[in-house]
């Protein structure tokens, strides 16, 4: 499954390279038909030849799974399942065919906390509505060109044993009591 395709052919990207998109396939996953069109209509003007669309996040797993596309580009806000929760699950290994697939999350809302949540689940790029041609070529390039070289893909934290269960709630219990035997010093 190709990620990047450098010809002599596409469009210039990071470091003056010419990026040929033609091979990759992409999955829109945005529940507003005209925003998918948009989206997929400037995906064309860039060369791509292969655009998926699917309504809402559970449709897009759906899709994800089937057509395992090479780059993903979701809305936040949509139903059944939002962007948001869909790219917790894509950047899952256990629940991921691809978890390092490169995610663009776009959104009406720039609020930082809807930037850091993006990022903390493991979004590749961000980009705010209304779209640009240029900003939403710029993040493909980004997304698919230079990976974050901070995504770590989320791990379920392993249980703590028996043992250390027990000697962490002992300790959370005593705390503060000071040594065994300084009530009977005092």
């Amino acid at each position: 499954m190709p990620r990047l395709g450098v010809s002599s052919r596409g469009l210039t990207g990071v470091n003056g390279a010419r990026i040929d998109l033609s091979r990759l396939r992409f999955l829109v996953v945005e529940d507003n038909t005209y925003m998918r069109r948009i989206i997929r209509a400037l995906l064309h003007g860039y060369g791509v030849r292969e655009v998926l669309e699917a309504e809402d996040g559970a449709a897009g797993l759906d899709s994800f799974s089937t057509n395992s596309p090479n780059v993903v580009i979701t809305d936040w806000h949509m139903p059944i399942l939002d962007g948001l929760e869909m790219a917790r699950i894509l950047r899952h290994p256990e629940t991921s065919s691809n978890p390092d697939v490169p995610i663009i999350m776009v959104s009406g809302h720039a609020e930082k906390k809807r930037v850091v949540d993006a990022r903390n689940v493991g979004v590749s790029a961000f980009l705010v509505k209304p779209i640009s041609t240029r900003a939403l070529y710029d993040r493909v390039v980004t997304a698919v060109a230079v990976p974050r070289p901070d995504l770590v893909i989320p791990q379920e934290p392993e249980p703590p044993s028996e043992e250390t269960a027990s000697n962490d709630l002992i300790a959370s219990l005593t705390a503060g009591l000071g040594q065994p035997g300084d009530l009977l010093n005092a």
